[in-house]
């Protein structure tokens, strides 16, 4: 409730969480929305332009593009939220186990982080999907296995900071329970910093499941989603531009919107790294 009311007085976080908040709403409720079967292809509408009917126009197919961009988000928005959740997940049990045990556990983790850390992440997602195959499922997979490594070494840094601290040193004084000691001391310092570096992440995790569909390795046709619009418009983008200006827009705004919101709280959680 605090973090809100702060959020309320930052103009410019306030309006990315209503960008966000609002499009996500419409990707739920999509099915509802849209005027038309995303997947409806209807060649005598082929390229129709912008029309109180179409309010986007169509495709190539005579697919409607508003209701395409609904349903991508569902796609494109919704699979990015389940990649950067499962990677949270993931890299913070690790680093808060590699953090809080020490010793020889630790190294080796840390040994196998400075190995995946150590190659490009794009050459390695393209490795990982070209080995796994084409498809959604393999993107994810790729873009989990690629950032679990730093979330694991983000967290076991702030686990070892906040382990200093004389109220754990003290809870592990008097024996409280591990997971006592993690639960009530550890994890409630270090959710700002996941908030904000999950906010920010998201944004670099459209862009991959965006760019990886619009090269052909991710999402497949007929499904919409927003690289994949952009992939299908790019052989037309001189004789009809607008194909690919609201994707591209949409992939821009939601971004964008999640960078700044990231930033925004960043500046929220940790005042002295505010940018003037």
């Amino acid at each position: 409730m605090n973090l809100l009311k702060q959020l309320v007085k930052n103009k410019i976080g306030l309006c990315c969480l209503i960008i966000i908040a609002t499009i996500i709403i419409l990707g739920i409720f999509a099915p509802y929305i849209a005027p038309f079967d995303p997947n409806k292809i209807r060649i005598v509408r082929k390229y129709a332009s912008i029309s109180a009917e179409h309010w986007l126009g169509c495709d190539h197919l005579g697919r409607d593009i508003f209701s395409r961009l609904l349903y991508g988000i569902r796609t494109t928005l919704f699979l990015s939220l389940l990649t950067m959740t499962i990677t949270i997940i993931i890299g913070s049990i690790i680093g808060l186990i590699s953090g809080y045990k020490r010793g020889k556990l630790d190294e080796m983790i840390m040994r196998a982080c400075d190995i995946m850390l150590s190659f490009p992440s794009q050459v390695m997602i393209l490795a990982i999907v070209g080995v796994l195959g084409v498809g959604i499922e393999n993107v994810i997979i790729a873009n989990i296995v690629v950032k679990w490594a730093w979330y694991s070494r983000m967290i076991r840094s702030s686990v070892i900071k906040y382990s200093r601290k004389n109220y754990i040193l003290f809870s592990r004084a008097i024996g409280a329970p591990h997971c006592f000691i993690i639960r009530r001391h550890l994890l409630p310092n270090i959710i700002s910093e996941l908030i904000v570096l999950a906010t920010l992440d998201t944004g670099w995790v459209i862009l991959n499941i965006s760019a990886l569909s619009f090269i052909g390795l991710g999402v497949q046709a007929p499904t919409a989603e927003w690289g994949l619009m952009l992939s299908e418009a790019k052989n037309v983008m001189i004789q009809h531009p607008m194909q690919m200006v609201f994707p591209g827009i949409t992939i821009l705004i939601v971004v964008a919107a999640f960078n700044m919101l990231g930033d925004c709280l960043r500046d929220i959680f940790d005042p002295k790294e505010k940018t003037v």
